[in-house]
Formats: C-alpha cells, sequence, structure tokens
C-alpha cells in the first residue's frame, strides 16, 4: 500500500527508491463449475474470466487458468483428479492448465502474484478450505483477489466483505446438504434403490413414480426399484452363503471355496471373492426392506467411504422387493459375523466335518434342508444331517471319511 502522506521533497532520484507494490503483476486465473451436466461449463468458464478480468491491471493478462468441473464440497486432495479426455470433450474455450490442486502446487514455479477468482465460492464451499488456500498462498506473498469485492476503502472493510461471502458459502453449502440428505432419504422410503444392485437383483423402472417433466436441467432420472435377477440361481446362490454364515458360522473364504466348487450352481461375472461374499452378507437391503445411509462417502480416508452407525441407516417403513433373508436371519448374520470378527467363534460341529472333508480334498454342500434335517453332499455321498447337530453325529461321520466308507 502505499502511503497517502509523502515526503516534503522529492525522493524519487534516491538510487534505494522503488514504489510500493513495485513486482509485477503475474496473475492467474482460478475457476471452478459444479457438474457438467446441470450446468454448461463451455459458457460458464469464459464468463467468470470475462468477470476476474475486470481485476487485472491496464495492459496486463493471464499467465495461466485453472479451473475445475466438480463440486466445490470436494476436499482440496479431491479435486481436479477427472481425466483429461472429460475436460477436452466439453470443449471450453478457455484453455487449461490444470485443476485447483495444480495451481496451488505451481504457483511458484511459475511466479504467479496474484489469484483471480469471481468469488471465493469459486474456490470452495467450505470456508476451511478457501481460509487455508488464502493463508498459504499469502505466505508465499501471493495475493487471492475476488471479482466481487469492492475495491478501495480500507482493508478491515475489504476483510469484513470477504468473511461475509465465505460465510454465505457455508450456510448456502450446509442448507444444500441438508435438503439432499432429506431428498435422498424420502427416495429410500418410497422404496426406490440407490447406487448398484446388489448380486440377485437388478433395477427396473417404477412405472408407479411420479413424472417430473423436462426442466432446465433436462430430463430427470427414472425412479428405479430392485426386482430379482432375472438367473434365478442367484436368488438361490444368496440365500445359500447367508446361511453358510448363518447356520455354520464359516468365514468368507470358507464360503468362496463352497461357492466355486459349483460355478453352475452358484454363477457370478468373473468369481467369487472374500469381499463380494461379506458385502453381500452385510447388505439389509436382503431383507426386501429399501436401505440409505449405511456409508459417509464424504468422511474417512481419500477415496474410502467408512460405515454409518446402524443407528443412522434410513429404512423404508415395509418391504418394498423380494427378500432373500427375513430380518431375523439377516440380524442372526451379522451377529454371526461379528463374533467372528471378534475371534470368539470356537469352530461349530459342521466346520468339523468340513475342517475333515478339506483334510481329504473333499467339499461339503447343502443340497437341500427341510429345517429339521439337511441333506449334504460331501465328495460323491449324500448324507442327510440333522438340525441341530450332536457331537456324536460328527464324530460319526468324521470317522467314516477317515476310513474311507
Amino acid at each position: 500500500m502505499t502511503s497517502p502522506f509523502g515526503p516534503p521533497i522529492d525522493l524519487t532520484d534516491l538510487s534505494f527508491f522503488q514504489e510500493a507494490n513495485a513486482r509485477p503483476h503475474r496473475s492467474a486465473f482460478l475457476g471452478r463449475v459444479s457438474t457438467k451436466d446441470n450446468q454448461n461449463p463451455a459458457t460458464s468458464i469464459p464468463r467468470q474470466v470475462t468477470l476476474a478480468s475486470e481485476r487485472l491491471e491496464p495492459g496486463e493478462e493471464f499467465v495461466a487458468y485453472f479451473w475445475d468441473v466438480e463440486s466445490g464440497m470436494l476436499p482440496p486432495e479431491l479435486r481436479g483428479l477427472a481425466p483429461t479426455a472429460m475436460y477436452d470433450a466439453l470443449a471450453v474455450p478457455t484453455p487449461r492448465d490444470g485443476g485447483f490442486q495444480d495451481l496451488v502446487d505451481r504457483v511458484e514455479q511459475l511466479g504467479v502474484t496474484h489469484v483471480l477468482a469471481e468469488r471465493s465460492d469459486r474456490v470452495a464451499r467450505h470456508m476451511l478450505t478457501s481460509l487455508t488456500v488464502e493463508h498459504e498462498l499469502s505466505k508465499i506473498g501471493v495475493e487471492v483477489v475476488y471479482a466481487n469485492e469492492p475495491t478501495g476503502g480500507t482493508e478491515s472493510g475489504r476483510l469484513r466483505a470477504r468473511r461475509y461471502s465465505q460465510v454465505d458459502a457455508e450456510v448456502y453449502r450446509a442448507t444444500l446438504m441438508e435438503m439432499s440428505m432429506g431428498g435422498q432419504m424420502q427416495h429410500a422410503i418410497n422404496g426406490w434403490n440407490h447406487g448398484y444392485a446388489p448380486y440377485p437383483y437388478v433395477t427396473v423402472v417404477d412405472e408407479n413414480a411420479p413424472k417430473r417433466e423436462s426442466g432446465r436441467f433436462g430430463i430427470a432420472r427414472p425412479k428405479k426399484k430392485l426386482a430379482p435377477h432375472p438367473d434365478e440361481r442367484r436368488f438361490d446362490a444368496a440365500r445359500e452363503l447367508c446361511r453358510l454364515r448363518r447356520d455354520e458360522h464359516l468365514k468368507g473364504a470358507d464360503i468362496v471355496a463352497i461357492l466355486e466348487a459349483e460355478p453352475d450352481r452358484y454363477p457370478i461375472e468373473d468369481r467369487w471373492t472374500w469381499g463380494r461374499v461379506e458385502s453381500l452378507i452385510a447388505n439389509p437391503k436382503l431383507t426386501g426392506y429399501q436401505v440409505y445411509n449405511r456409508r459417509a462417502t464424504r468422511t474417512g480416508r481419500p477415496g474410502f467411504s467408512k460405515f454409518n452407525p446402524v443407528s443412522a441407516w434410513v429404512w423404508s417403513p415395509r418391504p418394498v422387493h423380494e427378500a432373500v433373508v427375513t430380518v431375523e436371519e439377516w440380524k442372526a448374520a451379522q451377529e454371526v459375523t461379528a463374533s467372528l470378527r471378534a475371534g470368539s467363534e470356537e469352530g461349530g460341529p459342521l466346520l468339523r466335518i468340513r475342517a475333515a472333508a478339506r483334510r481329504h480334498g473333499l467339499t461339503v454342500t447343502a443340497v437341500r434342508s427341510s429345517g429339521a434335517h439337511t441333506l449334504y453332499r460331501i465328495g460323491s455321498r449324500q448324507i442327510v444331517l440333522p438340525t441341530p447337530l450332536p457331537d456324536l453325529v460328527v464324530r460319526q461321520v468324521i470317522e467314516d471319511m477317515e476310513s474311507g466308507a
């Protein structure tokens, strides 16, 4: 800032005299559009450039352009990760030297003195993020300038206007999140599915759902419900792997071995894995209820989502699609899973039979069950075992396998 109280005589001829803020301006543009579908980056980004350009010095041009097409609610480390091909396909006339994170990483290398944006929420809707960026850049002598801020006046007045704007952006962010969460909860309560269909299901358009007319964002995506997969074996496979966990207390790797031993009976794209088995057993949608908010996608480690507590899940008030297991059976399976993870499972009677069968290269497979008895196939033999399974019967089965009977 130049002092308004100058010396009584001209001192510009002094060898050490220099004007305040004499460093040449080298300004970079920073912009953002939330989505490529609900907004048009090809018009929004150039508009932001035009507004930010009003804060350039006479004759000055931007030395680089950094902009993203993604939510301003993302943390800095997750910004700008979209592939270059996506940005090329948008045909935005403004050049792009990178995104938000590229600007932060390259600002010193480019000798940037000012970062210009239309307004603070183009940096981030989260106030902490925009404050952190301003602070980190100021430490290396880079000033962040927003085009919607007043010029002239005092620094305190400018700062007050900036902080009010950032508070507004964060309040707007919180309001959006509340409205979005409320809408997603109602979506689940009405029985409509979020995300991919679990293994034994497919998604089908709900013809009874209210249809919205085309609006400013185009035609709304249709509401979809879960329906049984056309391959009926998938329902049987899902029911069996849940039973193996619930009744036989098998671990994921053991269930995978059983499923892979009979691919015609338990079909799957690619192959069965521990993760697929465990996630399917844990999925409450198998009960016929629609369930939302099991995961918190915006918290936890970058690239991962953490599980919300069960008390935060949103369940439809009644079953909305065909169930693989009852709610009681699903709950029992979760209790077994918890005990296995806690290491408190000492090994049930069927575990002992399966362990003995593995020593002889045999697989134990449940063929059918009546509730009181279950027909198993052990290798080429079939045997009917009662439920519950007495220890005496277990010892007899193992002895028969050991003797080759």
